[in-house]
């Protein structure tokens, strides 16, 4: 991965570990084994179990191994009312602020979105999707608001990945994120806000659903994430 240093190319594998259910909520994460199996040494693996730890995907402990993080639907939906606000602002801004440079971005992740959809990996969707809403953000071009929102949206990514995971909602997502560009292009605040919040609504009524299917379901099973014989999606 080019331009990343060793530990946060170790966090993207581990990251992606959790997200597939590799290593499942409660899941505990030996600094040893772990640089073992990815031939690394364990200081680039600490220093990347610490990325995660920063990101809420992962809880340190004293004296013992770290853990795979499970929060409550409390902690995910005080998170995604926070996360809301803050793109709901940052798209207000970036109808004023964004230059033409940083429109162009967002459309090249969105026809990119478009046009790989159905071949692409489920993750690689899913942060193509991620990538979309970050591009928006900087495009607040407003440095507080961006970092803000990318610490809120790290705390987001395990239960953002599993509950649009559950639902085939690719011609839904697609549809919004292409509202969401023309209001941009347009400089349509107003519009922007109005697609935005449909679509960050859908992501509460995924993730209520998502926990409420887990705590019916407490086998092993239910906390894994679905195949892609499932359908993609992404919020």
């Amino acid at each position: 991965m080019p331009g990343l240093t060793l530990p946060e190319q170790i966090a993207n594998q581990l990251r992606r570990d959790i997200l597939r259910g590799k290593l499942p909520p409660g899941a505990t994460i030996k600094e040893r084994d772990s640089a073992a199996e990815l031939g690394v040494s364990r200081t680039p693996m600490r220093e990347a179990i610490r990325i995660l730890a920063k990101e809420g995907l992962v809880v340190l402990r004293p004296a013992r191994s770290p853990i795979v993080a499970q929060p409550s639907f409390r902690d995910v939906a005080d998170n995604i009312e926070v996360l809301s606000a803050l793109e709901l602002l940052s798209a207000e801004l970036a109808c004023a602020r964004a230059s033409e440079e940083q429109i162009a971005e967002i459309v090249a992740v969105q026809d990119r979105m478009a046009a790989s959809y159905d071949t692409l990996d489920l993750i690689d969707v899913f942060e193509l999707d991620m990538k979309f809403h970050r591009a928006i953000a900087r495009a607040s071009n407003n440095a507080v608001l961006a970092e803000t929102h990318r610490a809120i949206l790290s705390r987001l990514w395990r239960a953002r990945y599993l509950s649009a995971s559950r639902k085939k909602s690719r011609d839904r997502v697609l549809a919004q994120h292409s509202a969401i560009v023309e209001g941009l292009r347009a400089r349509d605040a107003q519009a922007v806000r109005n697609h935005l919040h449909s679509h960050l609504e859908q992501l509460l009524v995924n993730v209520r659903e998502f926990f409420e299917t887990e705590d019916e379901d407490p086998s092993p099973a239910a906390s894994r994430p679905p195949g892609r014989d499932m359908g993609k999606a992404a919020e």
